[in-house]
């Protein structure tokens, strides 16, 4: 369980230079799997709370959510990446991205911590027949003796699903 302190931790690391965020990594857990974010494209991490519906949405958008007066689109990764569906609890967290100067919350089922993987240990991801479902990936980071899967945070989302939620936050706000 992602305790208030480990939370804490993990967005003090978050602050850190720009010059020592290169290969960090904000790891989470997802439907058995631990996945990393870049840090450079994380703002702040939250607890799961109330979010708004809004119609017309992919699927896999949850709806928008207010955040200190900005309104901002809430995208579940478990329903992005077509895996089932999970009722949220006390570990599950939105992390706030910036997606080509759009703030996206992104549902996971926990945080996990800041990682240092050296682009050494980042092998590309493995090729698939399915091209849309690896675009998402970066590669893979060798942490030990295990792997995670590191998303490339600028292809969550296509360019008119980009344009989508921003008119969708522009009217609701």
């Amino acid at each position: 369980m992602a305790t208030e302190e480990q939370v804490a931790t993990v967005e003090e690391d978050l602050y850190d230079d720009e010059d020592t965020m290169k290969d960090k990594y904000l790891t989470f857990h997802l439907a058995g799997e631990d996945y990393g974010l870049d840090i450079v494209y994380v703002t702040e991490i939250i607890g799961i709370q109330r979010i708004t519906e809004v119609p017309d949405m992919p699927e896999f958008v949850k709806g928008v959510i207010n955040l200190r007066g900005k309104v901002i689109p809430v995208m579940d990764v478990r329903l992005r990446f077509n895996l089932p569906e999970r009722e949220y609890d006390e570990r599950t967290c939105i992390v706030v991205v910036d997606i080509d100067s759009t703030a996206v919350g992104l549902v996971v089922d926990q945080v996990n911590e800041v990682a240092d993987i050296p682009e050494k240990d980042v092998e590309p991801p493995p090729r698939t027949t399915k091209g849309a479902a690896s675009r998402y990936l970066k590669g893979m980071g060798k942490v030990d003796d295990e792997v995670r899967i590191l998303l490339n945070v600028d292809k969550l989302l296509y360019e008119e699903e980009r344009e989508m939620l921003n008119a969708g936050t522009i009217d609701s706000a």
